[in-house]
C-alpha cells in the first residue's frame, strides 16, 4: 500500500475507499495483513482520480457505469475512453458490460438503433450468454441517438440513425490526423509516459474545443441559408482529395 501510495499520490484512505466502491481490483492477499498491488492498480487507482477531479465524476456514478448503468447528466466524451479502461483493470477482460435490453427499458427503439450503427461501423454488437450487448461507450452513443428521438429526430421527419455514416467519416478523418500530427512532433521529444500524460489532458479538451467550431459552423450555415450573410469561407483540408 505505501508503493501504491507513492505510485499514485492518492493516499490509502482514498485508495480503500475507491476499494469499497469496487473501482479498483481487489489486491492479491496471501495472508490476512499482506495485499500485493501491482500495475493494475497503480493505472486504475489513476484512472478514477482522473474520472472524479477531471470529469467531475461521483464515485458512486463511476460504479453505476462501469455496471451498465446510465450517465446521470451530461459526461464528456472524454471520460468513456477512461471507463473503459478502468472496466478491463477492474474485470481483467475488455468485456461488454452494458446489454441492450436494459436500454431498451428507457430507449424501446435501442434494438433497432444498435442494429443500424453497427451496420453503418459505428458501434460493435457484442453476443454475450445474456443476450446482445454493447461497450460503456457504444451504450452512450446509442443513448444519445435515443435522446435524440426525444428531441424529435425521427424517420417521420428523414433523420433516422443511418444519416450517421457521414460523421463516422468526419470522426475518422479528423482521428487519424491528429494522432499523425501528434506522433510526428512528439517522436524523440518525449518519453511513453509524458506523451501519454499530454494526451490525457489534451483529448477532453479538444473535443469540447471541436464541439465549439461545430457549434459556430452549424448556426453560421442556418443564417446563411437563410440569405442574412455571405457565404460561409470554405477550405480544402490539407492532404483531402479534391474534386
Amino acid at each position: 500500500m505505501r508503493e501504491l501510495e507513492k505510485r499514485t499520490g492518492v493516499n490509502r484512505e482514498t485508495i480503500r475507499v475507491y476499494l469499497r466502491h469496487g473501482l479498483i481490483p481487489e489486491p492479491q492477499r496471501k495472508h490476512r495483513n499482506v495485499a500485493d498491488y501491482d500495475e493494475t492498480h497503480v493505472e486504475a487507482v489513476l484512472t478514477v482520480r482522473r474520472l472524479h477531479r477531471q470529469s467531475r465524476l461521483p464515485l458512486a456514478q463511476i460504479g453505476a457505469m462501469l455496471n451498465g448503468g446510465e450517465a446521470i447528466g451530461r459526461v464528456e466524451a472524454g471520460a468513456f475512453s477512461q471507463l473503459e479502461k478502468l472496466f478491463e483493470a477492474r474485470t481483467g477482460v475488455d468485456g461488454p458490460p452494458v446489454k441492450i435490453s436494459s436500454i431498451s427499458q428507457r430507449y424501446p427503439l435501442a434494438a433497432t438503433d444498435a442494429r443500424v450503427l453497427n451496420g453503418l461501423g459505428i458501434v460493435e454488437i457484442l453476443e454475450t450468454d445474456d443476450g446482445e450487448a454493447l461497450s460503456i461507450t457504444d451504450a452512450q452513443l446509442v443513448r444519445i441517438w435515443g435522446e435524440m428521438r426525444a428531441g424529435g429526430f425521427v424517420e417521420s421527419r428523414k433523420f433516422g440513425p443511418d444519416i450517421l455514416g457521414h460523421y463516422l467519416e468526419a470522426a475518422d478523418y479528423t482521428g487519424q490526423w491528429m494522432a499523425v500530427q501528434f506522433l510526428e512532433r512528439m517522436e524523440g521529444q518525449v518519453d511513453v509516459a509524458t506523451a501519454a500524460s499530454m494526451v490525457e489532458h489534451a483529448l477532453p479538451l479538444m473535443l469540447d474545443f471541436f464541439g465549439l467550431l461545430r457549434t459556430k459552423a452549424f448556426f453560421h450555415y442556418l443564417e446563411e441559408y437563410r440569405g442574412k450573410v455571405p457565404a460561409y469561407p470554405t477550405r480544402q483540408l490539407k492532404g483531402a482529395d479534391k474534386g
